[in-house]
């Protein structure tokens, strides 16, 4: 029995040194909030004062000595987030995650981004503020890799610890406006339906701008498989640990239309979701310069900001920088291309990607006058039909440096419409408001046009020549409006009114929903405040959904109908569009939607390129308007011989379908499929997708509010489960109001934090998810009162 106690004894005293070593562990990983630390090349002691939510609010006699803080808090906070970010676009993330990223990496590798960066990095004015800034910035981020705590990941994963350099900071912004764009996605799934089907198939599928009805208005031969480079990289940016950019809304009240008679400023960016988050919120003051911003991590300058002075944000302007070429090799020699001049011969580059646990890959691939060709860097296209990818942000200068310096260093509207014609990609919708009553925004991007009659959403020659740019315009023909007489700004994702002569822009531009939806509500109303701002940016309301829902119940065939049909029918015809919690239209809706879509479309795509057209804007354009179209080609399904379907086959068999599979699902009792019941969202951290990991690192998941193409645009896909699990939504909800700058507000989907063991990893998540917000505070008192402190002393 003594035996047995002793026994007993020592394994709980092991059990009680290993909790004891657990918690100190866990101690030990925690940011430092408060305290002090010495930090080199610091001219001046500083203060971080972190408030209630972790924003850390620097002091500093200094912008260098600021920048040097803001490397290192953001680095305590974000240092795996941006281990991950600068790995994306040099194809480096095989290094950590072995051959389950090679794919992603090959591609990467080979688009350019990484020689553009180069490029670009060269022809930097060493003496400029941008630069020196950065610098310092990546000394605080470069002290933190040398002395503060490694992160849990790197443990878990092996992370060797590498400086930070100005070339990652020029990677991250390239897998940005990577991600940004649309064409990779769309171009070629649009000509293999051409190739197999005919331009008929395209005139319902609106590629030519027809269904971009709600405008932002301006005051100033044979079949091939193209769909592999779509699916693979759609794939990978699906896949990939760093969310992509998706769409976004903002509008900013001009003073003739607020209470107060100053500038209301609102903006939410739409990005993927993931853990943590992605913006890092910072306010800097130095005596020369007050800001209050959101970062990318691994970045310097902030894309979201503002001060007493101006406010600034962006969306997604949407426009088509992507451009894909068919390229034709000589004859018997597969070194040389057709140019309009002549043959040319490829040019080679070879790349070794490196891989944990395995051996080296060496990758040979051509680029063309064009760019890259992709089927060097995609393992299921065929060789022999060469496709080049020409995008504006390689082809172009890359001023992205400068251009995000100059954004946060403007004096006046001048100097920030200098900053924004910097930008050559992505393309932004970049929004401005200030204290003075001003209120615009620009689309940046260098746009160009084509010969008349080429489609650019379809893949082009690459031989002739006669498919080839003609002329770059000049940024003062960009989409733009600068305190317009109708007294406000907005954008939605929607497509602009036409420049340069009546032309409409190309594009990848998303419904009309949102953008309906903000500018109806916005004429209406000439007294707004900042609270009516906070209802406005929750919005969950889709009027084209009510349309869309009353076009389908009036194709539907009435006939033999169920109690149970009748009473769903009942459902939809009182709804109002709303997609809250407790609806349950939105569940009826989005099911048989769902089902009119598949069964109108999946028939000639197959299912593989059916599911990549229901992520595409042209999937979500189609839904509003082909219904309309009794005629269209896409009704009859193909598979069935000796029949011709009816749109009313279709609408009435979707319906009945829905009616069933939602029965299976939720019950009979139609009154309890709520909205909330089938749509959730979870913030998943790229550890979490190991089970027992899920725990620790996710956050949710939560019944979510909100859908597809609403102002709170928390989107998801379609499936057959009826589960719809949000991938992303607003990144950040912003309301900066002039009249009140000290008590403006923000919303982070977690929280600023991306370390599992701070209290403020997933703070702010049920407060986003229920629409509410936190002050973005300026004001020192008030700072001082709310906040713990941290001093940053120079190294003697």
């Amino acid at each position: 029995m003594r035996i047995i106690k002793k026994i007993l004894l020592v394994l709980l005293v092991l059990i009680a040194v290993l909790a004891i070593g657990l918690c100190a562990y866990i101690f030990h990983l925690k940011p430092k909030y408060e305290g002090s630390l010495q930090l080199k090349n610091l001219e001046k002691e500083t203060t971080v004062y972190f408030d209630d939510f972790g924003v850390p609010h620097i002091y500093a006699d200094s912008e260098k000595d600021a920048m040097t803080a803001l490397g290192y808090v953001h680095a305590q906070e974000r240092l795996w987030q941006m281990e991950l970010l600068r790995r994306i676009a040099p194809g480096r993330l095989s290094e950590i995650f072995g051959t389950v990223a090679l794919k992603n990496d090959k591609f990467f590798a080979g688009i350019g981004i990484e020689e553009a960066s180069a490029k670009a990095i060269a022809r930097l004015d060493k003496n400029s503020e941008s630069y020196k800034l950065t610098q310092a910035y990546l000394d605080g981020i470069n002290q933190y890799l040398d002395e503060g705590v490694t992160p849990i990941e790197f443990t878990l994963v092996g992370v060797k610890k590498q400086k930070f350099t100005i070339k990652d900071v020029y990677n991250i912004f390239g897998y940005m406006s990577f991600s940004f764009a649309m064409a990779q996605k769309t171009d070629p799934l649009l000509t293999d339906v051409k190739n197999k089907y005919g331009v008929a198939y395209l005139k319902d599928l609106g590629i030519e701008g027809e269904f971009n009805n709600t405008r932002i208005k301006i005051s100033k031969e044979k079949t091939e498989e193209y769909t592999e480079i779509s699916k693979s990289i759609t794939a990978m940016l699906d896949q990939s640990p760093i969310p992509p950019f998706v769409g976004s809304n903002s509008w900013v009240v001009g003073p003739h239309k607020t209470k107060t008679g100053k500038v209301i400023f609102a903006n939410d960016p739409h990005i993927g979701f993931s853990q943590p988050a992605t913006w890092y919120e910072a306010h800097l003051v130095t005596p020369q310069h007050e800001l209050y911003g959101c970062y990318l991590a691994g970045t310097p300058f902030p894309l979201l900001a503002h001060n007493r002075d101006y406010a600034y944000g962006l969306t997604m302007f949407e426009n088509d920088d992507i451009d894909f070429y068919q390229e034709k090799n000589k004859a018997n020699d597969a070194s040389q291309y057709q140019t309009p001049t002549g043959f040319s011969k490829y040019e080679i580059r070879k790349k070794t990607i490196k891989v944990k646990d395995s051996s080296d890959v060496v990758m040979t691939f051509k680029i063309t006058r064009h760019g890259p060709i992709m089927n060097d860097l995609m393992e299921r296209l065929e060789k022999k039909n060469p496709i080049a990818m020409s995008w504006t942000y390689t082809r172009e200068p890359i001023q992205i440096l400068d251009a995000a310096y100059g954004l946060s260093h403007a004096k006046n509207t001048t100097d920030f419409k200098k900053a924004v014609s910097l930008i050559a990609a992505p393309g932004l919708n970049v929004m401005y408001g200030d204290a003075k009553g001003n209120v615009a925004w620009w689309a940046s991007g260098k746009l160009y046009r084509h010969n008349e009659g080429v489609n650019t959403h379809l893949i082009l020659d690459g031989s002739s020549g006669k498919e080839d740019i003609t002329k770059f315009l000049d940024f003062e023909q960009n989409p733009s409006a600068e305190n317009p007489e109708w007294g406000y700004v907005y954008s939605a994702n929607n497509q602009p009114e036409a420049i340069d002569n009546g032309y409409l822009y190309p594009g990848y531009y998303l419904p009309e929903d949102r953008a309906k939806r903000i500018s109806g509500i916005l004429n209406a109303k000439s007294d707004w405040d900042k609270e009516a701002i906070s209802k406005m940016i929750y919005d969950n309301t889709s009027d084209v959904a009510v349309e869309v829902s009353k076009n389908l119940m009036a194709s539907l065939d009435n006939k033999l109908l169920s109690n149970n049909e009748k009473e769903v029918l009942k459902v939809l015809k009182s709804w109002k569009g709303t997609t809250n919690l407790e609806d349950v239209a939105p569940t009826i809706y989005n099911k048989w939607i769902y089902l009119y879509l598949k069964n109108t479309f999946e028939d000639e795509m197959g299912k593989d390129n059916f599911n990549l057209f229901l992520g595409i804007s042209t999937g979500k354009q189609v839904i509003a308007n082909q219904i309309k179209n009794e005629n269209s080609v896409w009704w009859d399904n193909i598979k069935t011989k000796n029949v011709k379907e009816t749109r009313t086959d279709i609408v009435s068999k979707s319906f009945h379908d829905a009616v069933i599979a939602l029965q299976n699902q939720l019950g009979e009792n139609v009154s309890e499929w709520n909205w909330g019941k089938v749509h959730t969202v979870e913030h998943e951290h790229p550890l979490g997708k190991v089970a027992a990991l899920r725990g620790l690192f996710n956050v949710g998941p939560f019944n979510s509010p909100g859908s597809n193409e609403v102002i709170n645009n928390l989107f998801f896909g379609f499936n057959d489960e009826g589960k719809y699990y949000t991938k992303g939504g607003p990144s950040t909800r912003r309301i900066v109001d002039f009249a009140d700058v000290e008590n403006s507000w923000s919303i982070l989907p977690t929280g600023q934090s991306g370390n599992p063991f701070s209290k403020h990893y997933d703070d702010q998540a049920e407060m986003y998810n229920a629409g509410k917000f936190r002050k973005m505070k300026l004001n020192k008192e008030e700072i001082i009162k709310t906040s713990t402190k941290l001093v940053l002393k120079p190294t003697k």
